[in-house]
């Protein structure tokens, strides 16, 4: 999943929001072709002493076939988190074993400027975006039927983000 420019803005009471799109690899291995992409949205509220604004570039990786049915099923909780920062430019990876995926997922995250201090507790979930699938793919369609289908054409809005996969996860 990769989330690009994720704002967060807080004066007490933060809203992060971001869309963001999610690609498999098909395979048992994981290693075969990548599926068409779907459209996905990030929501987050949290509450506490901060104040600021930020953007932020989000990597998700999901790393078994079980996390990866749990977030094509529909909304996925992030849960509570606490943390405080000052915005910057460096990366940052942390893995999350979230009890509900039974399985490890990697965040990349890297700050794309803004400045936000402060301390919160609040929660995320990621979460298909029908609309934007629809509006994509010019008919209703849903993210699992999307990623698991292979015979879902890549829409010519997509054929860039489609062109940069093999060249940004070759190592791997």
């Amino acid at each position: 999943m990769v989330f690009p420019r994720v704002k967060k803005i807080g004066t007490g009471v933060g809203v992060t929001y971001g869309r963001g799109v999610l690609a498999c690899r098909a395979g048992l291995q994981a290693d075969g072709a990548w599926s068409a992409p779907a459209m996905y949205s990030l929501d987050a509220g949290s509450i506490g002493p901060q104040f600021g604004g930020s953007s932020t570039d989000y990597v998700v990786l999901v790393m078994t076939e079980p996390a990866a049915e749990k977030i094509l099923s529909g909304k996925w909780k992030l849960g509570a988190d606490a943390g405080a920062y000052l915005g910057s430019s460096r990366g940052t990876t942390q893995g999350l074993n979230d009890p509900s995926l039974g399985a490890q997922v990697v965040i990349y995250a890297r700050a794309n400027g803004g400045v936000f201090a402060g301390a919160s507790i609040g929660d995320a979930s990621i979460t298909s975006d029908d609309k934007a699938n629809r509006e994509l793919y010019g008919r209703p369609i849903t993210a699992t039927e999307i990623v698991r289908d292979g015979n879902v054409n890549v829409p010519d809005a997509a054929q860039s983000f489609m062109a940069a996969l093999p060249q940004a996860t070759k190592s791997n």
